[in-house]
């Protein structure tokens, strides 16, 4: 029997709607409304859709979005300086840098530039740190739109043994420490990893983001696991259009797995509902900080 497929869209639509009614009492309760800031480096042609997106789901719940776009020739200091200037805005509740950046601007100095109480991305290393010791406040959304979508089908984590193929900062990183606290055997592995076939096929769930389209084949699969593909690849098959294809060859891991999300329509969705839900996270601590800061006084 094929694999059932996990709907992220569905499941994101769910949790935007908790969101939703989040920002509704928040507003009630602080008269105002929750700010996003979006900032876009360039025009790289999917970046602007994601941010497109990002944007009208914002909207969509609620939150006020602010979009700010440099060129691509913009300098990294006059980037930094906008987002020192969104730290200090009292109506900005969260930050987002659209990745990935032109080349000749540091990732890492733009991103550690942002207020940790507004780095919705999750990506500030104070935020990682965090969620390395098991105290997460702003955790990355991909990794936990993946742990959510895990949730939907497997009721108990505990014990399960979980292969996380790709090693990112953002992604395959926080996604084994967030599956470890939740009291699974985590093994990290990447395209390098010797016998990456046999890790995978003795895993319960395989969650992969390793950027390699088809990647996992249907004989690494163990019959009845779980599989996330986070990958997300456009492929350009000769005499077809273009697609966009996951890490995990769809057609032949279906027919092993009990449960597998596709690409698209599995954990890109839930990234951005997780970024909305993060946005209200740090708008509730920083109205909470400053009232406690008020009482004290």
């Amino acid at each position: 029997m094929a694999a059932q497929i996990i709907d992220g869209n569905a499941i994101a639509a769910v949790l935007r709607q908790q969101v939703a009614s989040k920002v509704d009492r928040f507003v009630a309760t602080y008269n105002t409304v929750p700010g996003l800031a979006v900032v876009l480096v360039g025009e790289d042609p999917a970046s602007s859709i994601y941010v497109k997106s990002k944007i009208r789901y914002a909207n969509r719940v609620g939150i006020y979005s602010f979009e700010h776009r440099l060129p691509a020739c913009a300098t990294e200091q006059e980037l930094i300086e906008l987002i020192l200037a969104l730290n200090e805005d009292p109506a900005v509740d969260g930050i987002l840098v659209q990745l990935p950046l032109p080349p000749h601007i540091d990732r890492w100095r733009v991103l550690e530039s942002i207020d940790v109480g507004k780095d919705v991305d999750g990506f500030h290393p104070y935020n990682a740190g965090r969620v390395s010791v098991g105290r997460p406040m702003l955790a990355p959304c991909t990794p936990l739109g993946v742990i959510h979508l895990i949730r939907t089908v497997l009721d108990d984590l505990d014990g399960l043994d979980v292969a996380v193929v790709g090693r990112s900062n953002l992604v395959g990183k926080p996604v084994g420490v967030l599956l470890g606290d939740a009291g699974c055997t985590v093994t990290a592995a990447q395209l390098q990893t010797r016998d990456l076939p046999g890790i995978c096929n003795r895993a319960d769930v395989i969650v992969v983001a390793a950027g390699s389209p088809g990647l996992i084949r249907g004989h690494w699969v163990k019959p009845g696991a779980t599989i996330i593909d986070v990958g997300i690849n456009r492929v350009f098959p000769p005499g077809v259009p273009s697609r966009i294809v996951g890490d995990v060859d769809f057609e032949q891991a279906r027919e092993r797995a009990a449960y597998i999300t596709p690409v698209p329509g599995g954990v890109g969705p839930m990234t951005v509902a997780y970024l909305l839900r993060n946005t209200m996270t740090a708008a509730e601590s920083r109205r909470t900080a400053r009232n406690s800061r008020v009482s004290a006084g």
